[in-house]
């Protein structure tokens, strides 16, 4: 068929439009400080430029937050001035590594961990010359240092550096998260420091709230530059991330309050502490009590000081976290089912991270999944063979964060509380048919007792299940090619109740569906046997959202682009409540029922019969 220039250039802008819409969807984004060509900042330094920054002492009563007042002046004043934050404070040539093929002026060998433009909160700056920042800083083992930076970001021109600041120990512990162990009389807690074994022994010093207080050692971990598989988390991005210890409470009474602190016993035999926290010990499994469930994923980090975030990268992450921590005493575990901060090669972020979420981690157990934001790089054995993680290739959230998987570096794992059983799946490794995940799987779901754990959820990043998100519809799979033909037939097989999954930056739930087809037409009250597994999309944590396509799906039943998070709540063994909502306001958007006795998951359904027999 002949087409005209006017219709060549039509499918020209189309397939355009397509490749970038796949390409979103594959990224997500881009990370903030990757903005950034701090490889080709040269030196212009100008002594009628000044960075002043106060206060230089931080955390004198113990805080690990901080706010520190930047004042700057420039003579050459222009809208694309910016204030980098960096630390270690020096970040001069003499800080480079020979491996970093950086061979240009100044040697800037790692990017910053925030910045912010200089006329943000000084409208006038640009005819003045001069501003100011209010930033946030957290405590990250070593100094700080502003820069003040002319020239935009593609090509900075480094004007003036300021005074160094400081907290009173960097090196203190910091930021705890909680996480159910292999056993489920067993809570682990992992925090970060700046002591190594040589210098102290890390310890949980812990017990029943009131009681006595026992000390349980820490095991300590650590990696390096070259565990970093590329650029930027092995050039740029690469910031020492300190020591990660995990210390395991056992042998915990269910449903008990514990208390614990966090130490570190020098070798002069002074001892460093954190503050003190508490936890609630988990249910036995198949106990009947009250248990409350919160799942998102994709959240991502920003920064309550307005700076890092040049293309509103995560703009739901604050709104979803102070959600959370108003309605904690409400709340039981969280469950973050991948894309955990976007880091994407700037290791800094990490600790950013954990900051930001510890009222919610030191309280409840934070369990994580593992996303193609942390895992993907080409040649590395992931299913997925794209540059996602920056060059962290699971490396940070295998180490950031304890799971009770045989392996992390295989992070699929199982955990129950109380009356559910999670089968949480490892999307950025192969999960279909024959492979070592997909019998993990296998064995998760049929190994449960649904007598005692009648809820059975399936938690993964990538959307296993059903989506209508845009990037899937063009695709023609609804889901990440592949999925469905090779887990369907286990999800029913094994009534898996709901699979919940990320990936997708929006809100959409099914009908409980079997093979494209709804296998029942209610929509807010479900009694009796469920007959498939509804699917849900709740990745709308906190990253930039993506829209759905105009296709109207049959088993499609909610959609909303919008930030939000969804919860569970088990009443006993035949009641579940599910809830979704939204992180702006945290109000319930859209809600579910599930109604049943033991006989209803018992009955036989399509595909999910077991075998009988005529013999008597």
């Amino acid at each position: 068929m002949f087409v005209g220039v006017r219709g060549l250039r039509l499918i020209f802008w189309a397939t355009l439009l397509v490749l970038a819409i796949l390409q979103e969807a594959s990224s997500h984004g881009v990370q903030p400080l990757s903005r950034i060509a701090i490889h080709k900042a040269t030196f212009a330094l100008d002594n009628r430029a000044y960075v002043k920054a106060s206060p230089t002492v931080l955390g004198l009563n113990g805080q690990n937050t901080a706010w520190v007042t930047v004042e700057y002046s420039s003579p050459n004043p222009s809208i694309d001035d910016w204030i980098g934050v960096f630390s270690p404070a020096n970040f001069s040539a003499s800080t480079c590594q020979a491996e970093n093929p950086r061979v240009t002026p100044p040697l800037l060998c790692t990017a910053p961990i925030k910045y912010q433009f200089a006329n943000y909160s000084s409208p006038h700056y640009k005819d003045t010359g001069k501003g100011s920042l209010k930033l946030q800083l957290i405590n990250q083992r070593s100094d700080f240092s502003f820069a003040l930076f002319s020239n935009g970001l593609l090509n900075p021109k480094l004007v003036a550096v300021s005074n160094t600041v400081s907290f009173t120990n960097p090196n203190a512990p910091v930021y705890p998260r909680l996480a159910q162990g292999k056993e489920w009389n067993e809570m682990t807690v992992t925090w970060t420091s700046g002591y190594g074994i040589n210098e102290a022994e890390p310890f949980v010093q812990w017990g029943p709230k009131g009681e006595h207080q026992r000390h349980s050692p820490a095991v300590t971990l650590t990696f390096e530059r070259n565990s970093m598989c590329g650029a930027p988390a092995r050039t740029v991005g690469w910031r020492d991330p300190g020591y990660i210890h995990t210390g395991f409470l056992k042998e915990l009474w269910p449903n008990r309050v514990y208390t614990y602190k966090l130490g570190h016993r020098l070798f002069n035999s002074t001892y460093i502490w954190s503050r003190e926290y508490q936890f609630r010990a988990s249910p036995f499994p198949g106990q009947n009590s009250l248990q409350r469930v919160v799942i998102f994923g994709d959240m991502g980090k920003d920064e309550a000081d307005g700076s890092n975030e040049y293309n509103n990268f995560q703009p739901g992450s604050l709104n979803t976290t102070s959600c959370l921590i108003k309605d904690l005493k409400n709340i039981d575990i969280v469950f973050h089912i991948g894309d955990i901060c976007y880091a994407n090669g700037y290791v800094s972020q990490w600790d950013q991270f954990t900051a930001q979420i510890e009222p919610i981690a030191s309280a409840v157990p934070y369990m994580i999944a593992s996303g193609n934001h942390e895992r993907d790089w080409p040649g590395t054995g992931s299913f997925y063979q794209n540059n996602d993680s920056g060059g962290e290739c699971g490396v940070l959230a295998e180490t950031m964060f304890f799971v009770p998987a045989e392996n992390r570096a295989k992070f699929w794992y199982s955990t129950d509380y109380g009356m559910f059983r999670f089968c949480i799946a490892d999307t950025e490794h192969d999960w279909r048919e024959g492979t070592e995940q997909y019998k993990f799987i296998e064995h998760c779901l049929a190994s449960v007792d649904r007598q005692k754990q009648p809820w059975l959820i399936f938690l993964a990043h990538r959307v296993l299940g059903y989506s209508s998100d845009l990037s899937y519809a063009i695709e023609g799979s609804f889901a990440e090619p592949m999925a469905r033909e090779s887990l369907q037939k286990l999800w029913q097989k094994y009534k898996v109740d709901i699979g919940i999954y990320g990936h997708v930056h929006n809100y959409e739930r099914t009908c409980p569906v079997y093979e494209n087809q709804c296998t029942d037409n209610e929509k807010r009250y479900y009694k009796g046997t469920l007959k498939g597994t509804i699917h849900v999309a709740a990745g709308g944590g906190g990253a930039s959202l993506s829209p759905f396509t105009t296709l109207k799906t049959s088993w499609s039943l909610y959609r909303d682009y919008d930030h939000g998070f969804v919860k569970l709540t088990a009443f006993d063994h035949s009641n579940l409540l599910f809830e979704y909502k939204k992180s702006r306001d945290g109000k319930v958007y859209d809600s579910f029922r599930i109604s049943r006795d033991y006989r209803d998951i018992l009955a036989c359904t399509v595909d999910s019969c077991p075998s009988t027999t005529l013999a008597s």
